[in-house]
């Protein structure tokens, strides 16, 4: 089961596009809330939509103290900079290869289509003090999260 509302959210650093400094989780405690997106893999439709929903949104984000994070575990750093650049997302991409932090916030698939340790579609809206405020783990990877319900949420928060 995934991370749960009112958990302490596990701490991750993680590789963003090829050259970029380490993020991590800590990294914005007191400062900005967090919205983690883990998803499964870069250049396909729905994920696409996923993320340019957040790049065409990005202005209320900001207005809401927030900063999003998109994670993939099948991705390297390398292919996320192509496709952050090929869609323009200002947002930072990380590649969770190794699959930590979507093994800790327990969203991986076991199989999917064939391919083991994919990421699902999850969204967790965290706070300024690293405590998750908002979980969500999609039915299946074509299932989009609710972005009314994240941004519900981080207006709580302000």
């Amino acid at each position: 089961m995934a991370i749960a509302v009112g958990e302490s959210a596990p701490d991750f650093s993680l590789k963003g596009t090829a050259g970029d400094e380490p993020v991590s989780l800590s990294s914005f405690h007191g400062e900005k809330n967090v919205v983690v997106l883990f998803f499964p893999f870069a250049f396909t439709g729905v994920c696409t939509q996923e993320m340019c929903t957040i790049r065409d949104g990005w202005s209320e984000y900001e207005s809401l103290d927030a900063t999003v994070l998109g994670i993939s575990s099948a991705d390297s750093p390398f292919a996320l900079g192509a496709w952050a650049k090929e869609q323009g997302f200002s947002f930072p991409l990380l590649s969770d290869f190794n699959r930590t932090t979507a093994t800790a916030f327990d969203v991986l698939y076991e199989d999917l289509g064939g391919f083991q340790g994919v990421s699902k579609r999850a969204a967790f809206v965290i706070d300024k003090e690293g405590v998750v405020r908002y979980a969500e783990e999609c039915p299946t990877p074509g299932d989009l999260p609710s972005f009314d319900a994240i941004r519900e949420t981080l207006s709580g928060l302000q």
